[in-house]
């Protein structure tokens, strides 16, 4: 998306915005290499970081003393240091409430910049979903299994972009992992519907993996935990041999990747 014009010459900036998390280690495996890679691929930007969540944002000010900016902040922090091209890219997987409303705030900077950039989610064409599949196979050989199933699990939103997941499962399928399953935590495809899928897999294993940027808390609570009602145990009851990978896709090279590509096709078609 663009408003306004660039100016070769101006000072510039790429605010990565993501929903955040207060879970260190995987902050700085996930968001964090994020970052870098876009810092790597666009050495002439400032990079900046703003979280959405204010929750986490408070949390991490309370608890480890760390300030971190939610988006009006960071534009606005950019706007008085005298920046004037602004690309904003989200790290998000697909294009739902999240992301409207960090496009909207940004949009509201528009008279304060001379041009700012607004780059899409991982999940936002046809082409995307090839693109994700393949960063997510170099990660995962036991795609290849054919007596254990793999289930990613994403957040899910009441949003009309939840589809993405059932499009990314159907790709899935359509590419030849027929052992690959998608869920999410809060909407559909939901648990009941991978357990029934499961059934007629006649696998005997099965392995979780987030379908999140960070392993944060879903993975730790919902998906991954050990008590009641978690993926983990609910699957385990089912009578499968269940592990789980504590890996976010921001630790994914080809996911990385797929962030940097994001802000170049902004610009390239701005």
């Amino acid at each position: 998306m663009k408003i306004g014009e660039i100016n070769e010459r101006a000072k510039r900036a790429i605010l990565v915005v993501s929903f955040g998390t207060s879970y260190k280690e995987t902050r700085e495996a996930t968001i964090g290499s994020i970052e870098r890679e876009i810092g790597a691929e666009f050495p002439d930007h400032e990079i900046r970081r703003a979280f959405t969540s204010e929750k986490i944002i408070a949390k991490l000010k309370s608890r480890d003393g760390i300030k971190i900016d939610n988006v009006d902040q960071a534009l606005k922090k950019l706007a008085d240091e005298g920046y004037e091209d602004v690309i904003v890219q989200p790290t998000y997987v697909v294009n739902g409430y999240e992301y409207e409303l960090m496009r909207h705030e940004a949009e509201a900077y528009k008279e304060r910049f001379r041009s700012i950039l607004i780059g899409e989610p991982l999940l936002s064409t046809d082409l995307d979903y090839d693109r994700m599949i393949d960063a997510i196979a170099d990660e995962t050989p036991e795609l290849k299994d054919e007596d254990t199933a793999t289930v990613f699990v994403g957040h899910g939103t009441e949003h009309c972009a939840n589809s993405a997941y059932a499009a990314l499962a159907y790709h899935m399928l359509s590419r030849g992992y027929k052992n690959c399953f998608v869920g999410t935590v809060e909407a559909f495809p939901d648990l009941g519907d991978v357990k029934r899928r499961l059934r007629n897999s006649g696998v005997s294993k099965v392995v979780l993996k987030p379908l999140m940027i960070v392993a944060g808390d879903h993975a730790v609570s919902d998906i991954c935990g050990h008590g009641e009602g978690t993926w983990y145990s609910e699957l385990g009851k089912e009578g499968y041999k269940v592990s789980c990978e504590m890996q976010g896709l921001g630790e994914y090279s080809g996911i990385r990747r797929m962030f940097a590509e994001r802000i170049r096709a902004a610009v390239d078609n701005e």
